[in-house]
């Protein structure tokens, strides 16, 4: 949500963002935690971001519009996704030996 916030602030997003980054996260953060797979967090960014953020877009659109479209946010929704998602992993992968070395000793 600070992301959302933060690009909203600076002018690079708009208020749909918030549904698509948030549940994108969560995916992402719950993938990762139930089976520790790095690659799973990435497909959850984009599922959660790209499909179901762009789903609950959609009324959003028509309670600020009058009008939605579920084929504008998927495409959209899923390369802003899978361009994030992507980055993150070979930032992750990068950094992998200080973040592993981190998370086992505090």
């Amino acid at each position: 949500m600070a992301t959302s916030i933060l690009r909203n602030l600076l002018g690079t997003g708009t208020v749909f963002a918030f549904p698509g980054s948030m549940i994108g996260a969560f995916l992402a953060g719950w993938l990762y935690q139930k089976f520790k797979k790095p690659l799973l967090a990435v497909l959850g960014e984009v599922v959660g971001t790209g499909l179901v953020g762009a789903l609950v877009a959609v009324p959003l659109a028509m309670l600020l519009f009058g009008k939605g479209g579920l084929m504008l946010f998927i495409p959209s929704f899923s390369a802003s996704a899978v361009v994030g998602a992507a980055l993150a992993y070979v930032l992750v992968r990068a950094l992998w030996p200080v973040i592993s070395w981190e998370i086992e000793w505090g």
